[in-house]
């Protein structure tokens, strides 16, 4: 027992240290956009690479929460296994809303969020948030039931490699509309 408290422990040292350094990546990432946009396998590539760090992170952190539950540190808490009992719900909510900030993140990088053109760049994201939703929702449910394993690990990775094209296509033939 002692062992695997010192683990959880370091998993969520682990998780505060790479919530850091993804903070860094994430402003290097959307500070380069253009640049990486220009040649469309670097942007895929990149795009791939940003959501896999996105995945892993919230990966750990569902992992480091799942730890923390089974090994009760929350003794007191009355509701600390609501999560694990119900993981498809908390996955479902906790997709929606991260797609939904990705929107709006996406959206603020146009200058600003136009509250007007919220709809369009919603029903323009619609495809590719369906995909990476699906993503983010398979490793939120298949972490929180524990029941993650590396072939599923591939198999959700595959899932943001086909986002990544999709989303690098897309912005290109918006590209090609908006200067063509």
């Amino acid at each position: 027992m002692p062992d695997e408290r010192k683990r959880t422990m370091f998993l969520g040292l682990a998780f505060l240290v790479l919530l850091v350094l993804s903070s860094v990546e994430n402003m290097v990432f959307f500070g380069t956009l253009g640049e990486i946009f220009s040649n469309p396998f670097l942007a895929v590539g990149m795009l791939f690479i940003h959501n896999v760090l996105v995945i892993s992170l919230i990966l750990l952190g569902m992992t480091f929460y799942v730890n923390l539950v089974i090994l009760d540190f929350f003794k007191r808490e009355k509701y600390s296994h609501v999560v694990l009992d119900h993981p498809r719900t908390f996955a479902l909510v906790f997709t929606i809303m991260i797609v939904f900030l990705s929107i709006l993140r996406g959206s603020s990088l146009l200058g600003g969020i136009n509250v007007e053109v919220l709809p369009l760049v919603l029903l323009v994201s619609a495809p590719i948030g369906i995909v990476e939703g699906y993503g983010i929702y398979l490793t939120i449910a298949r972490t929180l039931s524990r029941s993650m394993s590396m072939r599923g690990l591939a198999y959700i990775y595959g899932i943001f490699f086909i986002a990544a094209v999709m989303e690098v296509g897309f912005i290109n033939l918006l590209i090609w509309v908006t200067i063509g």
